[in-house]
């Protein structure tokens, strides 16, 4: 099709739909040739009653991989055609159990029939085609299952937006971006403390000239994220990790764990045995990019800041 032909295989899901579409519609028709007055849709929740057993919606839904309730409405669906009926579960007075009524055991023995010339049918136009589709259905379903299309389109943006991103460090030109950024972080979720006005407004004389660094995250050369690390005066630590903010305009594109990365990598080319940082348990997106920097929760240590309850530690060496 032309359409396909433009678009290529990012219309995948349409193209399956259109083909399920085809197959379904033939399904009907193929039912009425056999005498088997069912829909398409109802054909799994029949299949699985069909071999006797009384089921519980719960258990029909798990057996054929659909939700409880799409379920709960088919078979309202062919109890009023007359094909199933619902029964009181006599061990348990709570649960409906479903099963085909005489007129669903009557169409069950066709159903036979039809099963058997329709796995002819589809063997038939598995050996006229070049590849296994039913084979490669499972593999997608099997791929899909460890990772889903939305966890691998993330993964694909976030690699391409990468390459628009760029870690500098610090110059006077970013002073405004680095103060805005941060203030607007934490006026966000706290408020501004003194200690914190200080730095935004004196980046160059309380941080860079006492022996600390200011890195600038830069999404298409804007200044979209920053992070300080200041020289600590502390028996245990050598460095800490503060101030990391990026704009909402960029959340989700990895920045955060870019710029600390590179303050681990300048701590590491510092020769600095440790680095420490202070946050609140509440900001669970900023704990779990620390994490996964390597970072772990320790105790006891003492805090300036109002808004800090959580004290973590990365070793280096």
């Amino acid at each position: 099709m032309d359409f396909f032909n433009q678009t290529g295989k990012m219309a995948i899901g349409s193209r399956l739909r259109m083909l399920t579409d085809k197959i379904t519609n033939d399904a009907e028709r193929i039912h009425k040739m056999y005498g088997i007055d069912i829909r398409a849709k109802w054909f799994p929740v029949f299949f699985v009653l069909a071999h006797g057993e009384a089921k519980t919606i719960t258990a029909i839904a798990k057996e054929i991989g659909h939700s409880h309730p799409s379920v709960s409405n088919i078979v309202k669906e062919m109890v009023t055609r007359g094909i199933v009926k619902e029964t009181k579960d006599k061990s348990d007075g709570r649960r409906n159990l479903i099963m085909l009524s005489p007129k669903g055991k009557k169409m069950s023995e066709i159903l036979i029939e039809e099963c058997s010339d329709m796995t002819v049918t589809i063997e038939n136009i598995s050996s006229e085609a070049h590849n296994d589709l039913w084979q490669a259905i499972e593999e997608w379903e099997c791929l899909l299952s460890g990772k889903s299309l939305l966890e691998r389109v993330k993964e694909v943006k976030k690699q391409r937006e990468s390459k628009d991103i760029q870690i500098t460090l610090y110059e006077p030109c970013y002073q405004e971006a680095f103060k805005s950024l941060s203030e607007e972080w934490i006026n966000k979720y706290f408020k501004m403390e003194e200690t914190d006005y200080a730095a935004v407004n004196n980046p160059q004389e309380l941080i860079i000239d006492k022996g600390g660094e200011i890195f600038v995250a830069l999404y298409k050369n804007e200044p979209v994220g920053v992070c300080a690390l200041l020289k600590m005066n502390d028996e245990h630590y050598d460095y800490e990790l503060s101030k990391l903010a990026v704009s909402p305009k960029v959340q989700g594109k990895g920045i955060g764990l870019l710029l600390g990365q590179a303050v681990i990598n300048k701590v590491k080319e510092l020769g600095g045995r440790n680095l420490y940082l202070e946050s609140n348990t509440a900001l669970k997106p900023a704990i779990h990019i620390y994490e996964k920097l390597g970072f772990k929760r320790i105790f006891g240590h003492s805090t300036s800041y109002q808004r800090c309850n959580i004290q973590m530690e990365l070793i280096l060496k």
